[in-house]
């Protein structure tokens, strides 16, 4: 019946081929003779290997080979670097050839759904032009910092997998609008989520998290239910004398100087690596808004979804908030809870 379609094809050169469901076991050398073909739809089979032949398909836009049986990524792939679509999904791939991602500069959807993925290799960097990524109802433990280098990134799905925690490289994707992480592992969300400033939609429900930073107070959409969230109750906690060290009270004054680039601590910084990588993990208090290098208190502010975030549902959601001081604590324009000192 597949000789038929491509019998067609070869007359007609239509530049769509769809042989999906039809118990297909291989592909016949003779698929090498359609040159013109766009997009080709191989998906629902039984196919657990491509021919070197595809390599004469440079013109392949689009290449759906879901739910089938490949162990791995077919080799051939590598040399169809017009690719822009990619369906790997239901299949028992295990693992991501860095050499097939490599050769695929073009590629903007990459669907690697209900398979055996364990680790996505930092090559993942070479796919430059993707817009999509979905690897859910896999075996992911961590997500790779080389994902961040992906500038054009809109949506990563990473549902249903053993992920623990989020590299803080994710968090400078200035395109990204739809993040899905839920049933997963998460026990926190950085405060590197203010660098989502365009995400909206995330997803974490089914995690481990029990607060959320400020970050996430332009979401349009938010998921969350199934975490282990701190209560909305008031806890009590006892007031020590602030001292700061010597290193804390010098951090802060530099930090505070950096920010003139005419005066001469900003100036001298580039001279010292070491001093500018420690500072560079510097926060900014919530209430004051002064920077500092440790935080003095981490406190947790109650946030309705509705009020605060425009959402169609009303919910409270306890968000992370930091201070710098117990000054700031004791301002009586707000309201925290679980006081903590660090």
């Amino acid at each position: 019946m597949e000789n038929n379609s491509i019998i067609k094809a070869l007359k007609t050169k239509s530049k769509s081929l769809n042989l999906s469901s039809r118990k297909i076991t291989h592909i016949p050398e003779s698929f090498g003779r359609l040159t013109w073909i766009v997009v080709l739809k191989l998906n629902n089979n039984y196919l657990s290997s491509l021919p070197s032949e595809l390599v004469c398909l440079q013109k392949l836009t689009e290449l759906n080979l879901g739910n089938n049986v490949l162990e791995e990524i077919p080799p051939v792939l590598k040399h169809l670097s017009c690719l822009n679509k990619l369906y790997l999904y239901g299949n028992k791939i295990s693992h991501l050839p860095p050499e097939v991602l490599e050769g695929l500069p073009n590629l903007e959807l990459l669907n690697l759904n209900h398979n055996r993925i364990k680790v996505i290799p930092a090559e993942i960097k070479r796919l430059c032009s993707l817009k999509s990524i979905s690897v859910t109802d896999n075996h992911l433990q961590q997500i790779p910092s080389e994902l961040g280098l992906l500038k054009s990134l809109t949506e990563i799905n990473f549902t249903n997998n053993k992920l623990t925690q989020i590299p803080q490289q994710l968090y400078s994707l200035p395109q990204l609008r739809k993040l899905y992480l839920a049933r997963n592992n998460l026990t926190e969300l950085p405060e590197g989520t203010l660098g989502w400033k365009n995400v909206k939609i995330l997803d974490v429900a089914g995690n481990c998290l029990s607060v959320f930073p400020v970050g996430f107070l332009t979401l349009e959409e938010l998921f969350f239910e199934g975490n282990s969230l701190v209560p909305f109750t008031l806890m009590e906690s006892i007031q020590e004398k602030e001292v700061f060290s010597l290193k804390e009270l010098s951090a802060r004054l530099i930090l505070q100087q950096s920010t003139n680039k005419l005066s001469v601590v900003s100036r001298a910084l580039p001279a010292y690596p070491e001093l500018q990588d420690m500072l560079s993990h510097w926060g900014q208090c919530a209430l004051c808004s002064q920077p500092f290098l440790t935080t003095w208190l981490e406190c947790v502010q109650f946030i309705n979804t509705r009020k605060h975030m425009g959402m169609k549902s009303s919910q409270s959601v306890p968000v992370r908030v930091l201070l710098c001081s117990y000054d700031c604590f004791n301002r009586d324009d707000h309201q925290y809870y679980g006081l903590v000192r660090l």
